[in-house]
């Protein structure tokens, strides 16, 4: 019981596509593909997000602590 070689994921693979059909397997990979893109916009708006408290921005919290 080795690791899984070409064959093995070539044998999944078609299994795979006989089962979910090739219109499913397309909206899955867009569905991944926008999953990722949300991904990758979550992480690189991260540094905004810190600088905002509870949806204010950081200007605003520090007026209301006055």
């Amino acid at each position: 019981m080795g690791a899984m070689s070409i064959g093995h994921w070539l044998v999944v693979l078609v299994v795979v596509a006989i089962i979910f059909g090739p219109k499913r397997l397309g909206n899955l990979g867009q569905g991944l593909g926008e999953g990722i893109k949300g991904l990758k916009d979550g992480l690189a708006g991260r540094g905004d997000d810190e600088a905002t408290a509870g949806g204010r921005p950081a200007a605003a919290e520090s007026e209301r602590r006055s």
